[in-house]
C-alpha cells in the first residue's frame, strides 16, 4: 500500500485509498479523538473535498464509515481546505478534507482537523495505531442522508477574506486568475470583482491539472508570461488544487516565490514571530527586520513552533509561511475588517489579497526588489523512485566527501544544515538544498543565488547530477 503520512496529511495512490483504506483512517482518526476525549460518539464531523476526480468517491466512502461508526458527518461538498477548517475551528468540530494537493491526478489523500485545528505528528501516530487496531475494513454499505453545509462554509470564509483589505481596494485593478481545476476558482472570481477588480479568468480547465506552487514548470510560466502580455494585467493569481498554497505572478506573469508572499503577507499584518521552514528564503529576517524561527519542512513543525510562541505572553501577532506560500495565522489580528480569527492551518487568500492590495500602489516587481533578497529557485524531479531517494540522502549523510564529489565543480562546501534533508551553503554564499518530497516519489532541488541567471544555472546543473 502506498499510504503514508507526508507533510500535511495522508498521501497515496487514489486506488489504495478507495480500496477500503480511506474510510479506516477516517474511523481511526475518529477513534483517536474519542479517546483523547476532545470528541464524543455521535458528535459532528464536517467532511470536505477538492475537484480531482477521485475525490467524491473517497469523501463517500469516509462518510459511510463515519456513520457506521455511530458518528454525525456532514459534507461541506467542494471547497478549500483552509474553508473546511475555518468552519470546523468555529464550530468546535472535527472535519475530514479529501485532497491530494498539487501531487499528481491518480494519487489522492486525506487532512485530518481536530476541533481545535489541523492534527500534528503525534495525531498521525495514533491515527495509525487505531489504523492497525481495526484491521480489514467491513462492507460500508449505502451513504445515508447527509446534512449539508457547504454554504455556511463558503460564507464563513468569504467574510473571513472580505475582513482582510477595505472594501473596493481593488478598484480597477486588473487581474488574471488561472482557474484550472483549483477548486477555489470560481470564489476567487466573485471575490476580487466584490473587492472592485477587473477580472480576466484563464486556463480552466474539467480535467484535474496538479499545479505545485513550489515547482511550476516551463509550460505554466510561459503560459502565465503570455498572458500577462496579452491582457495588460497587473498580476495573476492561482492556488493548487484546494486553494492552501497560493500562486502570484507580477505585471510581467513572472511567479512570485511563496516565501516572498509570506514576507509581504507578515509586513502587512505587522507580525512580531514569524515562523518559517528552512526552505525559505535566507534573507527574510532581514527584509522582516526580526529573528524568524526555522523548522524542518510541513505545516505541522510549522504549527508546532507557532503555537507555542502565540501560547506566550508576549504581545503581537504570530504567524507561520511555508515556502509554497501556504500562510498561517496563530493569532487574532487586526486587519481592515476588524478582527481576523487565528487559522493555524495553510491559507491562500490572505498572501494573494496582500499581494494585489500592493500592485494597485505600483508594479508587484519593484515591490519585491525592493525586499532585497537573494534570489531563490526550486524544482524536482518526479518519479524519483524513494528507495532511490533515501540511499541518496543516507550516502550524504554519511560522508563531507560525497558531498564534496556530488558539488565538484559547482562549489565547495562552506556549511551543511540538516535540519531538513541536506542544505549546503558554499563558500561563495550560494546554497544548495536537497530534499526528498514527504508526499510522492519526488526528490526535491531548492537553491540560492544573488542573481537570477546564476540561480537558475545552478539549479538545473545540480538536477542534472541527479537525473538517472
Amino acid at each position: 500500500m502506498s499510504l503514508k503520512f507526508g507533510t500535511s496529511g495522508l498521501r497515496g495512490l487514489a486506488t489504495d485509498l478507495l480500496d477500503g483504506a480511506a474510510g479506516r483512517y477516517a474511523v481511526a482518526f475518529i477513534h483517536h479523538l474519542v479517546e483523547g476525549g476532545s470528541i464524543k460518539r455521535g458528535d459532528v464531523v464536517y467532511v470536505g473535498q477538492d475537484l480531482r476526480d477521485s475525490s467524491p468517491a473517497i469523501a463517500r466512502q469516509c462518510i459511510a464509515a463515519l456513520q457506521n461508526d455511530g458518528m454525525t458527518p456532514v459534507t461541506c461538498c467542494a471547497l478549500p481546505t483552509p474553508a473546511l477548517a475555518l468552519h470546523a475551528t468555529a464550530s468546535g468540530t472535527a472535519a475530514i478534507m479529501v485532497s491530494g494537493s498539487h501531487i499528481p491526478a491518480d494519487r489522492n489523500g486525506l487532512k485530518f482537523y481536530r476541533p481545535d485545528g489541523e492534527i500534528d505528528k503525534g495525531d498521525e501516530q495514533a491515527i495509525l495505531f487505531h489504523v492497525e487496531k481495526l484491521g480489514t475494513a467491513s462492507e460500508l454499505g449505502d451513504v445515508a442522508d447527509v446534512r449539508d453545509e457547504s454554504s455556511a462554509a463558503w460564507a464563513r470564509y468569504r467574510e473571513r477574506c472580505l475582513a482582510i483589505l477595505p472594501e473596493r481596494a481593488l478598484e480597477g485593478l486588473r487581474v488574471g486568475i488561472y482557474q484550472h481545476s483549483s477548486v477555489a476558482r470560481d470564489f476567487f472570481d466573485k471575490l476580487l470583482t466584490e473587492l472592485g477588480a477587473d477580472v480576466v479568468p484563464l486556463g480552466r480547465s474539467e480535467h484535474f491539472v496538479p499545479v505545485d506552487t513550489e515547482a511550476v514548470g516551463d509550460g505554466t510560466q510561459t503560459r502565465l508570461r503570455a498572458w500577462a502580455m496579452e491582457h495588460e494585467l497587473a498580476a495573476i493569481i492561482s492556488t493548487d488544487a484546494d486553494a492552501d498554497r497560493p500562486l502570484v505572478a507580477d505585471e510581467r506573469g513572472e511567479q512570485i516565490r511563496g516565501d516572498v508572499l509570506g514576507i509581504l503577507a507578515s509586513l502587512f499584518l505587522d507580525a512580531r514571530f514569524v515562523v518559517t521552514p528552512v526552505t525559505s528564503n535566507s534573507g527574510i529576517d532581514r527584509a522582516l527586520g526580526l529573528e524568524t524561527v526555522r523548522t524542518r519542512v510541513g505545516s505541522p513543525f510549522v504549527i508546532e513552533a507557532m503555537m507555542a510562541a502565540a501560547a506566550g505572553a508576549e504581545a503581537g501577532s504570530v504567524v507561520g509561511f511555508e515556502a509554497n506560500g501556504g500562510f498561517l495565522t496563530g493569532r487574532p489580528t487586526a486587519v481592515a475588517g476588524g478582527t481576523l480569527a487565528a487559522l493555524p492551518t495553510r491559507d491562500s487568500a490572505l498572501p494573494i489579497l496582500v499581494a494585489l492590495a500592493l500592485a494597485t500602489k505600483g508594479p508587484l516587481s519593484e515591490h519585491i526588489e525592493a525586499l532585497g533578497l537573494p534570489v531563490c529557485l526550486s524544482d524536482r524531479l518526479e518519479n524519483f523512485p524513494v528507495a532511490d531517494s533515501r540511499a541518496l540522502m543516507e550516502r550524504l549523510d554519511a560522508s563531507n566527501d560525497a558531498i564534496a564529489a556530488l558539488l565538484e565543480g559547482i562549489g565547495t562546501p562552506q556549511e551543511v544544515d540538516r535540519t531538513d534533508g541536506l542544505r549546503v551553503a558554499l563558500d561563495d554564499g550560494r546554497i544548495v538544498h536537497l530534499r526528498p518530497s514527504g508526499n510522492a516519489p519526488e526528490m526535491r532541488c531548492y537553491v540560492e543565488a544573488a542573481e537570477p541567471g546564476e540561480a537558475s544555472t545552478l539549479l538545473e546543473t545540480v538536477l542534472s547530477r541527479l537525473r538517472p
